[in-house]
């Protein structure tokens, strides 16, 4: 497959990027500056995300979105990234695969409250998780886009081992059988390499934990 990661050179985009050459897919690092570090057997596409056009992306068979934000001023770009990649990409067969939050995952079966609404959830956090949470509320409204959003497990962590176990679920926090909820950012590039390859969740999010 023909792969383009917006974001290559970030922490979870960068894995993506490896786990996808690892299996032979035609991978295109897409990344704001010219120096941006990525793995050099990618292609790369210097081009800031708001500048991208159809044309840029038409040739992908799936495009994955790894756009991170921090600062206070840039968390509304959660939303109008996600809204400026529907619009190019609207009624195209191309599809988009997000890397999201947590926090816009539901805690109760009935899917009444949401993690980021739990008085455990980190004050600190729920300002980026809130700015996602959005961004996903307008992506299930674009009913003309072949989009995917994978959450990750409520512990989301940088350095830890790429098991290759992991157990998938819908729009619900999910533990594993020790009940904790975690993921590494290698099983989860695993998790969102093996979406791209079988389209089990087409117009869908989905979530993960590593057992």
């Amino acid at each position: 497959m023909k792969i383009a990661v917006i974001g290559a050179n970030g922490k979870s985009g960068s894995l993506i990027v490896k786990e996808a050459l690892s299996r032979g897919h035609d991978v295109t690092a897409i990344v704001r500056k010219a120096d941006a570090k990525v793995d050099p057997k990618a292609n790369v596409l210097v081009k800031d995300l708001f500048q991208l056009t159809y044309d840029d992306l038409k040739p992908f068979d799936v495009i994955i979105d790894a756009f991170a934000a921090w600062t206070p001023e840039t968390l509304p770009q959660h939303q109008t990234s996600l809204k400026h990649l529907t619009d190019i990409l609207s009624g195209k067969p191309n599809r988009l695969l997000v890397v999201g939050g947590a926090g816009s995952l539901y805690v109760n079966p009935e899917q009444t409250v949401r993690l980021v609404d739990t008085p455990q959830f980190p004050d600190e956090f729920k300002p980026l998780a809130n700015n996602m949470a959005k961004g996903l509320d307008q992506l299930k409204k674009c009913n003309d886009v072949q989009w995917t959003y994978l959450s990750p497990a409520i512990e989301f962590i940088a350095d830890g081992p790429r098991t290759g176990h992991y157990t998938s679920g819908g729009e619900q926090v999910l533990f594993n059988s020790n009940g904790k909820s975690h993921v590494s950012y290698a099983d989860y590039a695993i998790a969102m390499i093996d979406e791209a390859e079988h389209a089990k969740h087409i117009k869908q999010r989905f979530t993960i934990v590593t057992e």
